[in-house]
């Protein structure tokens, strides 16, 4: 399987020439949707399924943030802004019988709307333990402030998009719940002790069933001092082996400030440091060719594990 260690992006509305000749000379591991790619409901089914023509593969990894909330990329064709992770951890607080049938509900009609435009992977749920200081970019994207809620919801939210063949991304590792700074703009530095973050923002990523995990660009200082997580070996050696993941690791967005490289040695951190793929988002042509050329085709592991996502979609 040849296929660069790489998510990409596109610009617009519809393939230009360039992205399609890129898609199929270079051809990167999956291709990530936004808000800027989206203007009909028909419109972006072409566009995915252009995607999947230019691969020759209906199975064809493509990935969309569909959150809810504030977090939307399809809100002006599925409006889901009341639907925040939050407003589902809230629910679930005061009866949890209802909170899970009615997000079983939302999962499955979001979950149909995906799959009818051909997208086979949403980058949820937001594990992300909220805090006193938590920042709030992150307030209603993610459950709780309880561990025991935000374990109960994940696992539901990954279980019933198994159900209706969707993979799920779990992110963002090992828990962004402590930052008090947008690591879009500036890197989060977390300086809690061991004990605590395993007993908290740790233990709501563990065992997790989820197809692939997402890193949170984040600088840990008890796992690592010196790496945020998305460059840390030993912190990603500790999602595998103290958190027993056993998927396909994606870094968050190498394009993002939280990152002091540029794009293409974040891309070369990330993989080197153990990530299986990284995450380009910002959709400019030229980058994106840039990176696909110097980013290596997927390892043995990857491959066996992209088998697995395809026999997950049967």
């Amino acid at each position: 399987m040849n296929r660069r260690a790489i998510i990409t992006s596109i610009k617009g509305t519809k393939l230009s020439t360039k992205e399609k000749a890129l898609i199929k000379k270079y051809k990167p591991w999956g291709i990530i949707i936004f808000k800027r790619n989206v203007e009909t409901f028909t419109q972006l089914k072409y566009l995915i399924n252009s995607i999947k023509k230019c691969m020759n593969d209906p199975n064809y990894p493509v990935l969309i943030d569909e959150e809810g909330g504030p977090v939307s990329r399809l809100s002006d064709i599925y409006y889901n802004r009341m639907f925040s992770q939050r407003f589902f951890g809230e629910l679930y607080s005061k009866n949890n019988k209802v909170a899970l049938s009615l997000y079983q509900k939302y999962l499955d009609h979001l979950s149909r709307k995906l799959k009818e435009l051909n997208i086979n992977i949403n980058t949820i749920p937001v594990l992300d333990l909220l805090h006193s200081k938590t920042h709030k970019f992150l307030s209603q994207r993610s459950f709780s402030t309880k561990v025991a809620t935000i374990e109960a919801l994940g696992k539901f939210c990954v279980s019933v998009l198994k159900k209706n063949k969707v993979a799920a991304v779990v992110k963002h590792f090992p828990g962004h719940g402590l930052s008090t700074v947008d690591s879009h703009y500036k890197l989060p530095v977390i300086n809690e002790n061991l004990k605590f973050l395993v007993n908290n923002d740790f233990k709501c990523f563990k065992n997790s069933s989820a197809l692939f995990a997402m890193t949170g660009h984040i600088l840990i200082k008890t796992l690592d001092k010196d790496n945020c997580i998305t460059f840390s070996k030993q912190g990603l050696f500790y999602l595998r082996k103290k958190l027993k993941f056993k998927g396909l690791i994606i870094s968050d967005d190498i394009s993002m400030k939280a990152l002091s490289g540029n794009y293409l040695t974040n891309s070369q951190k990330a993989l080197a440091a153990g990530c299986n793929l990284t995450l380009y988002c910002a959709g400019k042509t030229k980058e994106s060719e840039n990176l696909l050329k110097m980013t290596p085709y997927i390892d043995s592991f990857t491959i066996k594990k992209t088998k697995q996502f395809y026999n997950f979609l049967r």
